[in-house]
């Protein structure tokens, strides 16, 4: 399970830094792409398999499942950690969450998140955690 938050900088190549403990979850080899809410996810091998099993099953005749299928296929990439332990972020992806210099990795149970600093500080402000904690009850996850 990945957890945790660990501030970074990421180099002028594109190359960040994964956390040991996150590395060691992570395999050798697995998937970067876009994720929800502006930032970059990262899955294991196994957990992109299952997750690639959910869109497969997805209606093709569907408009929106079919962009649910882009946003998350066509900006996927495999990566490897090089043996001083970064990863390269393509260009494309650091342009899509916002990402220059400083950096914010975490762990979400099945994957990682990357994120800009500020794009993490904007939506994990936790000023309104209670409004959320709630609105989570009406889906039955309760506290």
């Amino acid at each position: 399970m990945f957890m945790g938050e660990y501030s970074h900088t990421i180099d002028a190549k594109g190359r960040l830094i994964i956390p040991s403990r996150l590395r060691e979850l992570l395999g050798e080899e697995f998937i970067m792409t876009r994720g929800l809410d502006g930032c970059i996810s990262i899955y294991p091998m196994e957990e992109w398999a299952a997750f690639e099993q959910k869109l497969r099953a997805l209606p093709l005749n569907d408009e929106d499942a079919r962009a649910l299928m882009r946003f998350f296929v066509a900006g996927a990439t495999p990566c490897e950690i090089d043996k001083q332990g970064r990863i390269l972020i393509p260009q494309t992806l650091r342009d899509f969450a916002g990402i220059d210099k400083e950096v914010v990795t975490a762990g979400m149970l099945n994957r990682i998140e990357i994120w800009s600093r500020d794009n993490w500080e904007r939506k994990n402000s936790h000023d309104d955690m209670n409004a959320i904690a709630k609105n989570m009850q009406k889906m039955g996850f309760i506290l």
